[in-house]
């Protein structure tokens, strides 16, 4: 395969986001939806710097099996209704995750500090 390319990218930065994704080790996270355990396998946390704001996490779409083995995803809003804070009573392990992904956001260039709550 040929592959050529010329030019420098530039990043703006008004509306940027980055997506982190994380495999996650079998049956380390149960998360429990509507009564129902489901077993994550993956995480995938989005990252977003609105007009110049510092970095904010505002989703986690976990992938998971269901207890009958099929596939599912369950997706976390982080963000309050106001967009301007994280969204209350979350459970810890979720901003658990969200750390891990900001970890590995920083080879990006992402500083992330994770809300008090």
């Amino acid at each position: 395969m040929e592959l050529g390319a010329v030019g420098e990218p530039v990043v703006t930065h008004e509306d940027t986001q980055v997506k982190v994704g994380l495999d996650l080790k079998a049956e380390t996270l149960i998360l429990t939806s509507d009564g129902t355990d489901l077993v994550a396998y993956h995480a995938l946390v989005e990252f977003a710097a609105l007009r110049g704001e510092p970095w904010m996490a505002q989703q986690v779409k976990f992938s998971a099996h269901r207890p009958d083995g099929e596939s599912t995803a369950l997706v976390v809003d982080l963000l309050n209704e106001a967009c301007d804070g994280p969204r209350e009573n979350l459970p810890a392990v979720i901003w658990q995750v969200v750390a891990l992904a900001a970890t590995s956001a920083g080879d990006v260039g992402i500083t992330y500090t994770l809300p008090a709550h």
